[in-house]
């Protein structure tokens, strides 16, 4: 940049040293095309500063719109990954609420069957101590007939 703006005096330089020395109306009729080129030179230097200056505006604006759709795009998978964790944790509590109450349910019925098999073995033990009983005391009324005298057999 500052390299063209001296090549710019360097050719005016070189273009007045090589132009023949007219009189003094002549060299400002000569000078104001080369004054006018030399403006003209230094505003289009200066619009090409002014571009450059645009683009890398531009470029970080570009730059800052990337950053920002990035941030967004984190938020939204990190939003995301929460919900599923959360619906996840959900599903994982109602599954233990789930097999607590099939345990408890289970625990009853069990109880419910130990409590049967209890109560049908009281009724067998107490149906066989009767029969006991009774073949006992059939044997004893026997056994005691037997002994008075009298053959009941």
């Amino acid at each position: 940049m500052v390299n063209q703006e001296q090549q710019v005096k360097r050719t005016v330089k070189s273009t007045e040293e090589q132009a023949p020395k007219p009189e003094t109306g002549a060299l400002e009729q000569v000078m104001d095309p080369l004054t006018e080129l030399l403006g003209r030179a230094q505003s289009a230097y200066a619009a090409y500063v002014e571009a450059q200056k645009e683009v890398a505006k531009a470029y970080k604006e570009r730059e800052q719109q990337g950053e920002k759709s990035y941030k967004e795009a984190e938020q939204r998978a990190n939003n995301t990954c929460e919900r599923a964790i959360e619906q996840a944790l959900r599903a994982r509590q109602k599954a233990e609420q789930q097999a607590e109450e099939a345990y408890g349910r289970a625990t009853e019925k069990v109880m419910e069957v130990y409590q049967e098999n209890v109560r049908q073995a009281s009724k067998v033990r107490n149906e066989t101590i009767e029969q006991a009983w009774k073949a006992w005391k059939e044997s004893a009324e026997q056994a005691w007939a037997v002994f008075q005298g009298g053959s009941k057999v």
